[in-house]
């Protein structure tokens, strides 16, 4: 098939907006929403408002270039602005985006330590990491009254930071030592963390999540502690939990770590995250609901609001973003849908009119780096054109970590089957060097094919089913993704990637 027609079909069916996929569209009208706001792997998202902008930024976990900001209106509708981490550090944890005194910091935990980067304007240059030189996880800025700059972490302890933002200058003191689980609920672990402080009148108010992140649906939740100073005491909210899985009958499960926020109009809203019933291996996605204070002060979710019901969407402008999943890599630069497993080499592919040349590596597809996306839906199809140069292996994959992941390869001469980490020939003798892979994933099943033209596909025997790969089973926090992946010696020149959403 022609090039010409690859391109039709992905203007055809592959560009859909990032907005189109959020169910913003809702039945009810263009005033209302239904959740989640980012479908897919966004957990543990830090949002600010910069008068009537929206940023947001999620964890990233071992995907480079990391940290991708994005931009709103209206909370609801979003389009990428770049990627502020291009340096591996490690695998990054729940940031915290910040602006303070005309500056834009991220504080990050990796490994055993936190860094920083800033930028004098949202759209970068971001600075390279700044190493912190200091342990816990989650950190959440907080300015007092006479501007100075601290960091909470999750056991509840906070270090003072220098004027500047990028160094601690004093020992951790512990201040908070969170909300009391009843000892009959179902959570995974007491695991208090990822603090965040908003000042509004004459309190603080510290919010954390509570319960482990995965494990039971009704482990996470959002708690609520306020203060008249940023370093307590702290006093419980009445209402906690403020928001939490109430059973697994339910659409969302642990949701938590939120964030507190005003629109432009003055409205309260909490942004945070949560794991889809049935759907536990395309990850955390970022949830928005409502919050309202009470005459004495404290924040509390409305009465008659649901997770996953419709709302009245908060007031703003609609940002058309034109953010597409499919790519003819023809772009000039990577697209911002694009993440390297680990290793970010720009020395390792390049762009031009023939497509994205990658150089192949490892000797199998778990130490090959893949480069991946994230899937918005719960059942798509993906294909992507390949030439294959010297003794490579071309694959379209789903993958969840070096250690696990399906999908269909190619090499010079037979098609190659992925299931969980076995990887064999399936299909003997039956293709070249050029070639066209497509994964149908319908719910959990996984069905996978191969096309010497990109017209007469072929169902190879092998088939996958992948419910299973989410952390509860592996550990790792993360999601299923689609990956692009280049095994072996010599190259891969992938063309005309469409991702296609079956509703």
């Amino acid at each position: 098939m022609k090039n010409s027609y690859f391109i039709l079909l992905l203007l055809a069916f592959g560009q859909i907006t990032y907005a189109q996929t959020q169910a913003s569209n809702s039945a009810k009208g263009a005033d209302y929403f239904v959740n989640p706001i980012f479908p897919g792997d966004h957990a543990d998202p830090s949002i600010i408002r910069d008068k009537d902008d929206f940023y947001i930024v999620h964890s990233s976990f071992d995907y480079y270039p990391g940290l991708l900001i994005w931009h709103s209106k209206d909370m609801v509708n979003w389009e990428p602005v770049n990627h502020a981490l291009h340096k591996n550090v490690g695998s990054v944890w729940a940031p915290d985006l910040v602006k303070y005194n005309n500056k834009y910091y991220i504080y990050f935990p990796v490994s055993n330590t936190n860094y920083v980067v800033w930028a004098d304007n949202i759209n970068g240059p971001w600075s390279e990491p700044i190493d912190l030189k200091i342990g816990s996880i989650d950190p959440g800025h907080v300015v007092d009254e006479k501007g100075n700059r601290y960091l909470y972490f999750s056991a509840g302890d906070y270090v003072p930071l220098s004027k500047d933002g990028l160094s601690v200058t004093g020992p951790a003191k512990h201040v908070y030592d969170g909300w009391p689980i009843p000892r009959e609920w179902s959570i995974e672990c007491f695991c208090m963390e990822g603090p965040k402080i908003l000042k509004k009148g004459n309190y603080y108010y510290l919010t954390v999540a509570e319960g482990g992140t995965a494990g039971p649906a009704t482990s996470h939740m959002v708690v609520s502690a306020r203060s008249k100073s940023p370093f307590g005491p702290w006093e419980n909210s009445p209402y906690n939990p403020i928001i939490k899985t109430g059973n697994d009958a339910e659409k969302w499960w642990s949701k938590g770590h939120s964030t507190i926020i005003d629109d432009a109009a003055g409205n309260w809203w909490m942004v945070f995250h949560g794991y889809e019933n049935n759907h536990y291996n395309m990850g955390r996605q970022t949830l928005l609901q409502p919050v309202e204070w009470t005459k004495d002060g404290w924040f509390k979710n409305p009465d008659n609001i649901k997770t996953e019901e419709h709302m009245h969407k908060p007031k703003g402008k609609v940002v058309a973003a034109a953010y597409s999943l499919s790519d003819t890599f023809q772009g000039g630069a990577l697209g911002n849908q694009w993440q390297f497993f680990k290793d970010f080499d720009t020395t390792r592919f390049s762009l031009s009119k023939d497509g994205l040349k990658l150089k192949a590596k490892g000797k199998g597809l778990g130490d090959s780096d893949p480069l991946s996306c994230i899937p918005a839906d719960h059942s798509y199809t993906a294909q992507v054109e390949a030439v294959i140069e010297g003794n490579a292996t071309a694959s379209l994959i789903l993958f969840y970590a070096d250690r696990i992941h399906t999908g269909i390869g190619a090499n010079s001469t037979d098609i190659m089957a992925a299931l969980r980490s076995w990887q064999f020939p399936t299909e003997k003798n039956t293709v070249g060097r050029h070639i066209y892979l497509r994964l149908e994933k319908r719910g959990q099943l996984v069905n996978m094919f191969f096309s010497p033209d990109g017209t007469k596909w072929s169902k190879i025997e092998n088939s996958a089913e992948v419910s299973g790969f989410h952390h509860n089973v592996l550990s790792g926090f993360t999601s299923l993704r689609i990956g692009l992946s280049a095994v072996g010696e010599g190259s891969v020149t992938f063309k005309n990637f469409i991702y296609t959403p079956e509703k």
